[in-house]
């Protein structure tokens, strides 16, 4: 199917403001570029009670959270939305995803913790996946010093963070140490090995994500080949993908990580885990952090935020 006209638009914003693909730069000029193009986008930000942040232990050091709480909620036991943002385990930070969560703290009125996880190439697989579990164990455990109910916690993220957020839910299930009520998969990804037919279909001309930028990434968070086979990095690859919770998970059709999307969707439902699968015909990779420029974004984020109410809601009665 061909790009929906609103994409067209912002794929002509985006080349009109000279941004550059990622594959072409540093890590830390990578960065940049996408923190800048974040605060231009989400200038109008959505409004919440507070934003803060925390150290937490981790295994290398702190790490740092930020906690975001909804307007007008006095209540000492809030549901609470651990969230790990996207950018290839490479770029990406808390400011560049800084309106995603409090899009989704204002729109379910839950505590989000936005982790800020260690970055590849100075920290490579699997240290974001270290920093993920450290983080949301600690915050399982120590819900109350946040004001969040430890009974009503779910994970979630989009593209890399998505990749983290299904693989800690993945040990947590293991450990038994951890209570996730549901998982939220926007665009992950899920498997390292760029065999898929979207990633021949949309390998270049359909948004910042290409086939080149998810080499690029892969190169710099994978030490070597043979971590592609390991199911913390492709989580696909996980020889057991039941006991999972409830899954709420996104695809856009013309995306790179379209297939592989819909087949983790297939696998987790054949496991016999619940899962709300929306595909978004004509949408490309990143179109939920472009809410702002298409209206297939904003609609993603409500899907989110009603799911989100709903389950908050079963946990609490």
């Amino acid at each position: 199917m061909a790009l929906h006209p609103q994409v067209i638009s912002l794929l002509d914003k985006m080349s009109s403001a000279n941004l550059k693909p990622a594959f072409t730069l540093t890590p830390v000029e990578a960065r940049k570029q996408m923190d800048e193009m974040a605060a231009v986008r989400d200038s109008r930000k959505t409004l919440v009670g507070s934003v803060e942040e925390i150290d937490v232990p981790g295994p290398a050091g702190k790490i740092v959270i930020r906690i975001y709480r909804p307007s007008n909620q006095t209540d000492k036991n809030l549901p609470l939305f651990i969230y790990f943002h996207g950018g290839g385990h490479v770029i990406g930070s808390l400011d560049s995803h800084d309106e995603v969560a409090r899009v989704l703290c204002s729109g379910a009125n839950c505590l989000l913790a936005s982790v800020d996880y260690r970055l590849a190439p100075e920290h490579k697989f699997p240290a974001a996946v270290d920093d993920a579990f450290s983080a949301s164990l600690w915050l399982s455990e120590n819900a109350h010093i946040i004001g969040a109910d430890p009974n009503n916690i779910v994970i979630g993220g989009d593209s890399a963070g998505a990749n983290l957020a299904i693989v800690v839910a993945l040990m947590a299930r293991d450990t038994k140490n951890m209570n996730l009520v549901a998982q939220y998969l926007i665009y992950p990804v899920v498997d390292y090995n760029f065999e898929s037919v979207s990633y021949s279909t949309y390998a270049e001309g359909y948004g910042p994500l290409t086939k080149n930028g998810m080499m690029w990434f892969k190169d710099h968070y994978l030490s070597n080949e043979g971590d592609v086979d390991d199911w913390r990095a492709s989580p696909i690859k996980a020889s057991d993908l039941s006991g999972l919770p409830s899954t709420v998970l996104i695809t856009a059709e013309c995306d790179v990580l379209h297939d592989e999307g819909v087949r983790l969707a297939k696998a987790l439902l054949a496991a016999g885990t619940s899962v709300k699968h929306v595909d978004y015909p004509g949408m490309i990779h990143g179109f939920f952090s472009f809410a702002p420029y298409l209206d297939d974004g904003k609609m993603a984020q409500k899907v989110v935020c009603q799911h989100l109410t709903e389950i908050f809601s079963k946990c609490e009665t």
